[in-house]
């Protein structure tokens, strides 16, 4: 398994972050991290693209050029940190692996680049549809079941997402601008500490209020506008501690927080 030993939040401690949907401006291209697991995920990302990439990538028509304007993007911020090495066809990740670059092949090629999982949503009149993404580490969902779904449909399953929560949400997506992203973070408590996580909308969930979930998940998820095609990416950095090693304040203050996860 794949352990943190810490969070940049305990977003169930912060009150800007715990009130939905919790959004804050992100401060400059701050869309992509590179933590102490860069290595461990990154390997498991490796894992899940070369060996099952119909399950972790879907690329609708629509998209293909959102996904490359994405690549090229990710590409130069990648270039700015200096653990990266930039060849004419091959990058040197942090940790040394050496990963092809495939611009026909955009977003699996990102996803051996970045702990990131990427979304690129795309508006529709009333609201953003998934219309491509590169997702190896769902928190209990399926690209399958979301890939051409709107923002609606896709949080069918979600009860907190309300019709009202769904205008707000849209609004703000609106409203994004180039250069200038918001960020949120949510959390959720898990019996099973598999970064890779699917379930389908019909796989019943736990009835877990009685059984112990001793690792705590959580999702810096950013959103930034494309300044070309006018796309949303929505991006997700995934942190995975165990509940004991987190400060005894963050403990006892998630105990009280699990009654009403925010997700």
């Amino acid at each position: 398994m794949i352990f943190h030993e810490t969070m940049p939040y305990f977003p169930w401690m912060e009150p800007n972050l715990a009130r939905l949907p919790g959004v804050q401006p992100m401060q400059g291209a701050d869309f992509l991290r590179q933590d102490e697991v860069f290595a461990g995920q990154m390997a498991l990302r490796d894992s899940l693209i070369l060996q099952n990439p119909s399950a972790v990538h879907g690329l609708l028509d629509k998209a293909r050029f959102a996904a490359a304007e994405l690549y090229d993007i990710v590409l130069k911020e990648i270039s700015l940190n200096p653990a990266y090495h930039i060849g004419t066809n091959t990058v040197r990740r942090p940790d040394g692996v050496l990963v092809d670059l495939n611009p026909d092949a955009p977003l699996l090629t990102l996803g051996r680049l970045v702990q990131e999982d990427l979304c690129i949503l795309q508006n529709d009149t009333d609201e953003h549809v998934l219309t491509a993404a590169i997702l190896c580490f769902p928190a209990s969902w399926t690209l399958d079941q979301k890939l051409g779904r709107p923002m609606g449909r896709i949080h069918k399953p979600v009860h907190s997402y309300t019709p009202d929560m769904a205008a707000r949400v849209h609004r703000m997506m609106e409203v994004i601008r180039p250069g200038h992203g918001l960020w949120r973070m949510n959390f959720l408590t898990y019996a099973d500490p598999s970064l890779h996580h699917p379930r389908t909308e019909d796989a019943p969930r736990d009835k877990s209020d009685n059984i112990d979930k001793p690792f705590v998940r959580c999702e810096r998820q950013s959103f930034i506008r494309l300044p070309e095609t006018l796309a949303v990416v929505f991006t997700i950095h995934t942190y995975l501690m165990r509940r004991s090693d987190l400060p005894e304040a963050a403990r006892f203050a998630l105990q009280s927080a699990e009654a009403s996860p925010k997700i």
